[in-house]
């Protein structure tokens, strides 16, 4: 197997990283119009917020910051906006009354239901233009992908999420 540069990690076969840099564009061009479905409810930044809320359930907002890879302060910012128009509820911790905690409200549930239902069907709409072995064939591939990458690859609460 070819190596790379930096010695690193074996370098990819050719047309590999052409092939896997394609497939980003695609995917990341699904989640991203799937904001579009939401009528610009909210922006990207506080579609993240949202995603990483759905995704962890009430949790303290330093916890959230940390996951989006970003300051205190600016998820507080954040949160202020996403407070203000109903997508989400600030609380405090039970056994920390100084730890100010995040959740989404049944209005922010709406909203990452809507996208997420809006990136299933278009995904669907994606993979119906190929025949069925085809399919099972992309779904089989996807799935080694995402197993090599890992549990702690993606959104997770311990790594930024990239979108």
């Amino acid at each position: 197997m070819p190596s790379s540069e930096d010695g690193d990690a074996p370098a990819l076969e050719p047309g590999t990283a052409e092939v896997l840099q394609a497939a980003t564009r695609v995917l990341a061009g699904v989640a991203l119009r799937s904001l579009e479905v939401l009528d610009s409810a909210v922006t990207l930044p506080q579609f993240r917020l949202l995603a990483v809320l759905a995704d962890l359930g009430p949790a303290p907002s330093g916890r959230a910051a940390r996951t989006l890879g970003l300051d205190p302060s600016t998820i507080t910012r954040l949160a202020d906006r996403m407070v203000a128009a109903g997508y989400v509820a600030r609380g405090t911790d039970p056994h920390h009354r100084g730890v100010v905690t995040l959740e989404l409200t049944a209005s922010g549930r709406d909203l990452t239901a809507a996208a997420d239902a809006w990136r299933r069907h278009e995904l669907a709409r994606i993979m119906a233009r190929l025949p069925p072995p085809q399919r099972a064939a992309v779904t089989d591939a996807l799935g080694l992908l995402v197993d090599a990458a890992g549990d702690d690859y993606g959104i997770t609460p311990n790594r930024p999420v990239p979108l």
